[in-house]
């Protein structure tokens, strides 16, 4: 790996541990992305935002799984570091001659509620390719998106309700 690029994968670690991030990208010595939510939702935004800009950058994540690691692939990221990254993780990497760091591995990455498996981690699970788990991923996340944006909605529609008495519009 280069210089230049261990640079890269230093600040970025340095940057998600002083500062308390979920995920930093590094490129040619600038932060280009920084977020602080702690699911792969970040990495998707910074997926979107640059496309194939990706390609040479360096990743700082708090959380590497087999769906962050498939992402990597994708976007031909040159090196990761993770606080803590699972063993699926750290095979597509090591199969894919993606450099990584990492201060603790595990067999599973989890969902919020550590009751199973990260839904995320499931459908890269049954994706062949880093390019069939992208599409999944971005689907997934439409979806919810809309599921999410429908809740609200009822809920918005149901307190206007109970202001207005019970009466429907």
């Amino acid at each position: 790996m280069a210089r230049i690029e261990m640079q890269d994968l230093e600040r970025a670690r340095l940057r998600l541990k002083e500062k308390n991030l979920s995920l930093v990208i590094v490129k040619n010595g600038k932060v280009a992305f920084e977020a602080e939510s702690h699911s792969i939702s970040a990495f998707l935004e910074a997926c979107e935002l640059f496309g194939r800009e990706l390609a040479g950058s360096c990743i700082a994540d708090r959380i590497v799984g087999r769906a962050v690691a498939s992402l990597c692939v994708y976007f031909q990221v040159s090196a990761v570091f993770a606080v803590i990254i699972s063993t699926e993780g750290v095979r597509v990497l090591t199969d894919n001659d993606i450099f990584y760091q990492f201060e603790k591995c595990v067999p599973n990455i989890l969902n919020q509620k550590r009751s199973d498996i990260c839904p995320f981690e499931k459908l890269a699970l049954t994706s062949a390719t880093p390019e069939e788990a992208y599409r999944k991923f971005m689907h997934a996340r439409i979806v919810s998106s809309c599921m999410h944006e429908s809740a609200n909605n009822n809920y918005e529609n149901k307190r206007v309700q109970q202001a207005n008495g019970g009466d429907d519009y």
